[in-house]
């Protein structure tokens, strides 16, 4: 055991590949990032009576445990290294900008207005909490300075999880997403000077599963046109339905959305490449 690394040394080992933000770029991508998140649901979120920040599920427990050491040949894995993500040579379009985060203990995000469809009830969000995360945004080439959702090429979360949580995140994703099978929200909006009481219809259902790695979920959200709820009236422009595909490979889960231009074809195609990706990071190996 003398000499294993503690765990305090394994995790420095694990961050000497971030590199640390200055203040004003760290607010620069914390505004992109909610841009690409929220971007097409602004309205939507208005009628939800949150804000993005509210639907975050900030953590209110400490963090799981790293997984415990197993007598094997292989040495576990702890640290998530950038070629565990998708690489620009993956996909058909140039990638001209590709902003990385990382974090520790970050909730397993698949959507941030399923949560507040969630919490909305009375729930939980209910996102499993993991160890280790990578997440990156892959931009196409002559991309404006600001992004917003339709910009983005890909955006690709990869989290490290306990082996038991990363199982049990796709066996209850149906559970999951039950209580929002259609939810209507409503509330205050403003559209230009226009202000007034909306509502839209929402609806989450798991479309495709075990298409990738060692298990997969497709998950689709659909919303109505937002309408004012007095005149009934249209308030903003119909929603074009998403899908997020969600990829376990061992420890490892996987979330990946793309850009407004993006097909449930190509998401399908990526989620099988990052799998592969992820293989060589996980607990076990492929």
């Amino acid at each position: 055991m003398g000499d294993d690394p503690t765990l305090v040394e394994q995790i420095q080992r694990d961050l000497q590949d971030v590199r640390w933000l200055g203040p004003g770029e760290i607010r620069s991508r914390a505004r992109r990032r909610s841009q690409r998140k929220i971007v097409v649901a602004t309205v939507v979120l208005a009628l939800a009576g949150v804000s993005a920040v509210a639907v975050a599920a900030p953590r209110t427990s400490p963090p799981p445990g790293l997984p415990a050491a197993v007598p094997s040949a292989a040495p576990i894995r702890h640290e998530i290294t950038t070629d565990a993500l998708l690489q620009p040579a993956d996909l058909s379009q140039q990638v001209d900008v590709q902003l990385s985060q990382s974090g520790l203990g970050e909730p397993v995000l698949l959507d941030h207005l399923l949560a507040a469809c969630r919490t909305s009830q009375g729930r939980s969000a209910g996102w499993q909490m993991s160890i280790l995360s990578r997440s990156q945004t892959l931009v196409p080439k002559r991309a404006p300075a600001i992004l917003t959702e339709s910009d983005g090429l890909v955006t690709q979360d990869l989290y490290r999880l306990v082996p038991e949580a990363a199982t049990q995140l796709l066996a209850t994703m149906d559970d999951l997403v039950a209580p929002c099978a259609e939810w209507n929200s409503v509330g205050e909006y403003k559209v230009g000077d226009a202000t007034g009481t909306g509502s839209a219809l929402h609806r989450w259902t798991v479309t495709r599963r075990d298409f990738a790695g060692d298990g997969a979920a497709l998950l689709r959200h659909t919303g109505s046109q937002p309408v004012d709820q007095r005149t009934g009236r249209p308030i903003a422009a119909s929603p074009r339905a998403t899908s997020t595909a969600v990829v376990r490979v061992g420890d490892l889960i996987t979330v990946l959305s793309l850009g407004q231009t993006g097909t449930e074809p190509a998401l399908l195609r990526l989620a099988a490449v990052a799998a592969r990706r992820m293989c060589a990071a996980a607990n076990p190996t492929c």
